[in-house]
């Protein structure tokens, strides 16, 4: 699978949009999405400056990324749900974006259902970085595209 540019910057960006949709944005959502900015090959000032921006930005296009293919989008909702809970609350707004996230990228809404009761019965907050489906992608030995 290719991962390429703007892939990962609709993951990114997508993400970054995602913990702005409750209008608060916790250490633990900052740490976390600092975390994925790195793996993803995004300089840690761009990664700051967009986090401490989020909220202020009048501008930014709030839609949720259409990926290349299935697969990237999949890995990103689950990441996606795995970063709502980050705070230990999934806020509505989070969900019907993720939900719409579902609907653009044309994934089974069931699916996400599952997913959903899944990682959140199973996730920890400690365990939420470490659990990242983009660490799966970027170690796995066959991508070409992500280093």
């Amino acid at each position: 699978m290719y991962f390429d540019w703007k892939d990962r910057s609709n993951y990114f960006k997508g993400l970054l949009l995602l913990i702005g949709k409750d209008f608060v944005i916790s250490k633990e959502e900052r740490s976390l999405l600092k975390n994925i900015g790195k793996t993803l090959g995004f300089e840690n000032k761009f990664i700051e400056d967009s986090i401490t921006n989020l909220l202020e930005n009048q501008y930014i296009i709030d839609e949720p990324p259409e990926f290349s293919n299935k697969e990237i989008a999949k890995i990103f909702i689950k990441d996606g749900i795995k970063l709502a809970i980050s705070d230990k609350e999934l806020h509505p707004f989070e969900l019907e974006w993720l939900k719409e996230a579902v609907r653009v990228n044309n994934l089974k809404p069931k699916w996400f259902s599952s997913q959903l009761e899944s990682i959140v019965k199973s996730s920890t907050i400690e365990n939420l970085d470490s659990s990242l489906e983009l660490n799966n992608l970027v170690n796995d030995s066959s991508l070409h595209g992500i280093k």
